[in-house]
């Protein structure tokens, strides 16, 4: 039985994606232990060689065309025909460093009440990537959870998965919730009663794009749906206040230091943020619907 699926959803990127199937050769794992699912948003050919040149060198790798441009929707396909008894989502931009698969396979071997394992970003440079991460291993909880979980980093038991309805396809990229899709299955998770823990030596290496022209133009987007998700919840007042605080901070450093284009970045976060707060009926189709999943070969 495959241990591991990955599911990648892709759109527009070729080399990269051959430089995450470099790095999941390169984590050595025994023959049908791992598999991965390429959900292509492209409506093209690109891909094809690219699969079919790591297949052959021994990656268990398929690809699944899909036309929404949802990259929810493409996790969704993938999960519902992955075999793994764990799934994984790593980004097409991201790096697999050496053992990490072997580390998520041991965790969740020597925990079978364990349902959803976490790490942070890692940068290419070194150290963590985005976001803020917090130190101290241990479960994740609705306080700590905006801290815990990035979508690239995140396992699930595929079971646990398809029973909560995967991830929300009316959040993050394509949508106009643009983010915290990961935050918002964990935290259905937990609301369902699953053990979710945090281990912030699971690093997967992703490019750091903090204050980059591509984060300030998605600024407003991903502070949207975090805001959404925030709300969704109902987290209490002293969990969500800070992400009010930090980009209104923020955006007035920069502009007293003449960083207009970081004050434009902390400006369009703050003010989707608080959209994302105010949006109405942001529990409207909660629960999901279960996915019916692929049996296991």
């Amino acid at each position: 039985m495959t241990e591991i699926s990955l599911i990648v959803a892709t759109k527009g990127r070729t080399a990269e994606l051959g430089e995450l199937f470099e790095s999941l050769l390169a984590q050595g794992c025994a023959p049908g232990a791992l598999e991965v699912i390429v959900v292509d948003q492209n409506g093209d050919e690109r891909l094809a060689p690219i699969v079919a040149g790591h297949a052959a060198r021994g990656l268990d790798v398929r690809r699944i065309a899909s036309a929404v441009p949802n990259a929810c929707h493409a996790r969704n396909l993938g999960l519902a025909a992955a075999h793994g008894g764990i799934v994984g989502f790593p980004d097409d931009d991201c790096t697999v460093p050496p053992g990490v698969l072997a580390r998520v396979g041991a965790a969740f071997a020597a925990d079978a009440a364990l349902a959803v394992l976490t790490g942070p970003a890692a940068s290419p440079a070194g150290g963590l990537g985005s976001g803020r991460w917090r130190g101290d291993a241990g479960p994740i909880t609705p306080a700590n959870v905006w801290t815990s979980v990035i979508e690239f980093n995140l396992f699930l038991r595929r079971h646990v998965a398809l029973q909560l309805g995967g991830f929300d396809d009316r959040l993050g990229p394509g949508t106009r919730w643009g983010s915290a899709e990961g935050n918002d299955l964990v935290m259905r998770a937990i609301a369902a009663g699953h053990d979710a823990r945090y281990d912030p030596g699971l690093r997967i290496v992703h490019p750091d794009k903090r204050l980059t022209e591509v984060a300030r133009a998605r600024a407003a987007l991903y502070g949207r749906g975090l805001g959404f998700v925030l709300r969704r919840h109902g987290v209490p007042v002293p969990v969500w206040l800070p992400y009010v605080i930090r980009p209104l901070g923020g955006m007035l450093l920069s502009a007293l230091r003449g960083r207009l284009g970081d004050a434009g970045y902390y400006w369009g976060s703050l003010t989707g943020r608080l959209a994302g707060l105010l949006a109405p009926d942001t529990r409207t189709g909660l629960p999901l619907p279960p996915i019916a999943g692929a049996a296991p070969p």
